[in-house]
This record gives structure tokens, C-alpha cells and sequence, in this order.
């Protein structure tokens, strides 16, 4: 069952739903309705959408010769449930059928759902990118045409990148797209790892596809930003012929079986043009960003199902005799020092981990709907700050914290029945996807920390800060250790800022990225303590402890970090082939 009472404790304490309740455009919103939306939602992703994980991991997608691809039946009853429900549309905007909430509210749900099924879950949360980027820079009759199928859950949608000369490097892409006389455009080429890029769920997939018109520049300055459905659309909206898409085969995978990973080949499909010309990639960022901050979710989601299964383990499982037990007789392994640790790390993070995303969608919240234009630029440079954070730190902590379920279950750890196995092979994606977890170190040390000469990292550390000073009475031990990562962060983001060759900074960026996500971890995690303490909250002295081992076991070691980060690219360019080979 999702944790609903933490989820909804840190929406109140940390994305501050009181807060957001008051922003333009949420005026249905209020702390009550959260709740039972949280509620709700628990509910649903426990009963319905959970019991699908296991047949999605053995059945998985099947790619049939025509080219179609289809679900288990299992998938489309929890699919047709789930939009039934309206799940698909909580974030959505309300002209287009959407209910309207915050994103803060919108990514809970979307974590329950994530620790449900994770390759379920990749189906709605790519439909949701698709819709904020047509809703955000598409044309009236473009969202007139797509948005209220895509809400509604009708259709779905997919976010059409890569290449096979083209992964990370998206600059390199080769797709071809020729304009028509109609204004139409026929869109040409073969794209790789499509996730959900064709199945039998829904009556249309909305492609958005980046390709290059005629005379493009070369990179990505050179890249538009195509609609291209699986079957057109006619004038009164209904369905009409199929387009010239195919799906030449799906991947086999290590993985999220239930998401069908699908090679696409567009051949003279036609396409609507989004925007202007050679500006896809500023208008596919809008899809990415929001993507990122999920696949950050991903982590987060996996991870709290393989704690909950590991705790249920650990306490069920008896072997060896513990420190004090009664002669003769096995302890439950969750008596051992070891497992009792792991689970405590696993746990601890997890709160960490849930603090600063829904941080970031608070963030991402402000800045759409604040009516001052200073806040809103405060709390978009902040949501661009956390988002590598989230992505990258908190699918990191994701992988660890999966792993750490295997060991708890030992050698049933490794046998797939008891499904640890799958907890870890799914999320094992999440750091490569979307923007690789060392591209994610690369846009913040590159990026995120000059913004504003610096001043946005500055007031994020100042904020840091002042958690760890007034955390000193209740939980000393983590307020200094707090306070020595916060050094640690000052000391290496100088050093970065300052360097000269971008290769030393370049060199120490992925160190740079969990240094300073331990940090603002145990920064929202002390945060919590403190809320806790002061509402009386019932697990408020738990919840001093969980803080204060997160500072003893991660926060640090933060400060031996720095030296990595600062080695520069002369501890890699002093190695000579024979160092590799």
C-alpha cells in the first residue's frame, strides 16, 4: 500500500499545498481535497494497478509480424480503470477536460502509481509530457485537435528522439521533414527506444517527433518539433486512415517488460509542424524537463515498494540468533545490526528523496502560476536547480536502495519469484534515460550553477543553512553534519565556477551531483523532522531519529568528496592506455 500519510505530510510541509491552494488558477484547490485525492489514489494504485506488475514483468508487450503491438489483458482493464477514474487528467488543464491541480499533487499520484507498475506507469507519465508541450506551445486548433483525447485518455502519447546515430548527442539526428503544399509536413526516418511508441491500449498514440526541415543549420539548432499521429485525424475529430508509421520490432529488454521499447520507422508520415521552425528542441525541453523530474519519481516510486517488501521480509525471515536473544532460538533478521541498517538506509532516503521532488514540482508549480513575475522567475531557476537533483541523485539512490532489497533477501534476493529481482532490473533504467545521470551532472555544473552569476546555487545553500541552524537544539549531531556538507557544496561549487578548462569541471560533475543531492537530501529530511516536531506529529521523535542516522551515514561522508571533485581532468588525462587496458 503507498505510504498516503507521509505523501500527504510532505505535500503539506515541504510543496506546502496551503501555499500553492492560493496561486492563480487553483482556487478548487484546498489541503482537505488533496488529502482525499491522496487517499483515493493509494487506494487505486493498490488494488487495481499493482496487481498487474507481475504479469507485465513475465508477459510483458508482444510484437506480432503486422507490426501491431499488444498488452495483456490485465493492462487494458487497468488501463480502461484508470482513465474511468480520471487519474490520467489530475494535472491537466481544465479547458481541455483536465481536473487542474498542482504538479506537487500530480507527481504523488504519479509516484503511487510508479511503485504500482512501473512499466505501466511510463504509458500516462509520456502522454502527460506530450500534453504539457502541445498545451505549451502548440496552436489553438493543434490543441483542440490532441488535448482533450489525450486527458481523457483516449489516446496516448510518446516523446520521438532518438536515433540510432543519435542518443545523447540529439544534435546528430537524421530525420528528415519536407514541407507539403497543404502545410502539412511528410516526416521521414527511423527512431530507436520509443518507449510505448505502439500497443493496443488506446485509440490513437500522438507521436511528437523531432526531425529536420529543408536548409536546417547543423546540431541541435537545426531541429523542429512534429505532431505525428498513428492515425489521422479528421475534421470532426473522429478517427481517420492510418499515417505511415511502423513499428519494425520492440526490444527485449533487461527491464520494464510491460512497456513496449519499439524501433519506429516514419515513412512520408505526415506531421504538424509545433512552433517555428528549428526551434523543436527549446519546445521538446518543455517534454524533457517535465520527464526528467519523473523519471526521478521512477526512483523514488521502485524504490519505497522494494523497502516495503524488505521490511515485510526482514521481519517474517529467521536466521541466526541476535545480540541478546534467548538461547536457542532464530531472530527475525531485522534484529541484526546489518539488515536493521539497511533498511534504516534505505528508508531514510526514501524521505529524502520524496522531500526534494515534490520540492521541484512545487517549484515547477510557482513559477507557471505565481502573480509576480520576480517569485515566478525565483522559483524557476529553483525548479531548474532541483530537477538534475532529482533525476539524477534520486534515480541513483533509486538503484542503490533496489540493490539493497536484493541483499536484504539474500539468496531469495537473487530468485525471481520473490519479485526483488524485478524491483531492481526495472529501475535500473531510470539513471540512462531521458538524459543520462552523468548529462544531468553536466547541465548543473555547466548550467545550473553560473545562473545568475551563481546567486541561484547561493540562495539555495543560504536556504540549506538555515536548516541546519535551526535544527541544533532537537537533533544536533544532524544540524553539524548538515552544516560541514553545506561547506563541502560552497567549496566544491567555487572550485567548478572558478575553473578555467571546462574539462576539470567536466571531471568532477557526477562527484558534484551527489555531493550536492546528499546535501539538499538531508536538508528536506531535517525539514520534515522539524515540521513534524512542530505540529506534535506522532512520529515527530522518529522522525528526529531518521534524520539524525541520515546525517551520521550519508551527510558525512559528504565533505570526503570534495577532492573528487576538485582532481580536475589531470586524473584522467595523467592515465595512459595501459591504466585501461
Amino acid at each position: 500500500m503507498p505510504p498516503t500519510d507521509d505523501i500527504k505530510f510532505v505535500l503539506d510541509s515541504i510543496a506546502d499545498i496551503e501555499m500553492l491552494a492560493g496561486l492563480d488558477g487553483f482556487e478548487h484547490v484546498d489541503t482537505e481535497t488533496v488529502h482525499t485525492v491522496i487517499d483515493e489514489a493509494g487506494r487505486f494504485m493498490a488494488d487495481v494497478v499493482a496487481p498487474t506488475n507481475r504479469v507485465g514483468d513475465l508477459v510483458g508487450a508482444t510484437h506480432h509480424p503486422d507490426g501491431t503491438v499488444t498488452m495483456p489483458a490485465e493492462f487494458h482493464e487497468a488501463w480502461r480503470q484508470y482513465v474511468d477514474a480520471g487519474w490520467n487528467a489530475v494535472k491537466c488543464n481544465p479547458d481541455y477536460g483536465g481536473h487542474g491541480f498542482p504538479s506537487a499533487v500530480g507527481t504523488a499520484v504519479q509516484e503511487m502509481l510508479t511503485s504500482s507498475n512501473m512499466a505501466f506507469s511510463l504509458c500516462p507519465m509520456l502522454t502527460a509530457s506530450a500534453i504539457l508541450a502541445i498545451d505549451a506551445h502548440g496552436t489553438d486548433e493543434q490543441k483542440d485537435t490532441f488535448l482533450a483525447n489525450l486527458i481523457s485518455g483516449h489516446w496516448t502519447g510518446t516523446m520521438v528522439l532518438t536515433e540510432p546515430e543519435a542518443g545523447s548527442d540529439v544534435g546528430a539526428l537524421r530525420a528528415k521533414a519536407t514541407p507539403n503544399d497543404d502545410g502539412t509536413w511528410s516526416i521521414t526516418g527511423t527512431k530507436i527506444f520509443i518507449t510505448w511508441g505502439e500497443h493496443d491500449m488506446a485509440e490513437n498514440i500522438i507521436h511528437l517527433v523531432l526531425a529536420r526541415a529543408p536548409e536546417a543549420p547543423p546540431g541541435t539548432k537545426g531541429i523542429s518539433l512534429f505532431i505525428v499521429p498513428k492515425f489521422l485525424v479528421n475534421d470532426d475529430g473522429s478517427i481517420g486512415e492510418r499515417n505511415s508509421v511502423t513499428t519494425v520490432s520492440i526490444e527485449h529488454k533487461l527491464g520494464i517488460h510491460g512497456s513496449p521499447t519499439c524501433v519506429m520507422s516514419y515513412d512520408g508520415a505526415v506531421g504538424y509542424l509545433i512552433g517555428d521552425v528549428h526551434r523543436g528542441m527549446r519546445y521538446m525541453f518543455t517534454m524533457m524537463n517535465d520527464a526528467r523530474l519523473h523519471v526521478g519519481i521512477e526512483g523514488l516510486g521502485i524504490a519505497e515498494r522494494a523497502y516495503q517488501q524488505s521490511l515485510a521480509y526482514a521481519q517474517e525471515r529467521k536466521q541466526g540468533r541476535a545480540v541478546g536473544a534467548p538461547k536457542g532460538e532464530s531472530s527475525a533478521i531485522i534484529e541484526h545490526p546489518d539488515v536493521r541498517h539497511m533498511l534504516l538506509q534505505m528508508k531514510t532516503r526514501i524521505e529524502a528523496m520524496r522531500g526534494l521532488m515534490y520540492a521541484n514540482a512545487a517549484a515547477l508549480d510557482v513559477a507557471e502560476h505565481h502573480s509576480d513575475e520576480a517569485a515566478r522567475r525565483s522559483a524557476s531557476n529553483r525548479a531548474a536547480l532541483l530537477t538534475p537533483l532529482s533525476k539524477g541523485w534520486g534515480t541513483d539512490q533509486g538503484v542503490l536502495i533496489a540493490s539493497l532489497g536484493v541483499q536484504i533477501h539474500g539468496g531469495g534476493g537473487f530468485i525471481e519469484e520473490t519479485g526483488a529481482p524485478q524491483h531492481y532490473r526495472d529501475v535500473r533504467i531510470a539513471p540512462i534515460y531521458e538524459g543520462t545521470n552523468g548529462i544531468q551532472a553536466i547541465d548543473l555544473v555547466m548550467r545550473k550553477l553560473p545562473m545568475d552569476g551563481g546567486a541561484v546555487i547561493a540562495e539555495f545553500v543560504a536556504e540549506m543553512q538555515t536548516t541546519a541552524d535551526v535544527s541544533a537544539e532537537l537533533m544536533p549531531t544532524a544540524a553539524m553534519f548538515l552544516s560541514q556538507a553545506i561547506g563541502a557544496v560552497k567549496s566544491a561549487a567555487n572550485w567548478l565556477v572558478d575553473r578555467k578548462d571546462p574539462n576539470d569541471a567536466l571531471a568532477g560533475a557526477t562527484t558534484f551531483l551527489e555531493l550536492l543531492g546528499s546535501t539538499a537530501g538531508g536538508h528536506y529530511l531535517m525539514r520534515l523532522a522539524l515540521a513534524a516536531a512542530d505540529a506534535g506529529r506522532d512520529d515527530a521523535e522518529a522522525r528526529t531519529q531518521r534524520a539524525e542516522f541520515y546525517a551520521k551515514d550519508l551527510l558525512a561522508r559528504v565533505p570526503g568528496l570534495v577532492p573528487s571533485v576538485t582532481a580536475g581532468v589531470g586524473s584522467l588525462e595523467g592515465l595512459n592506455d595501459i591504466s585501461l587496458f
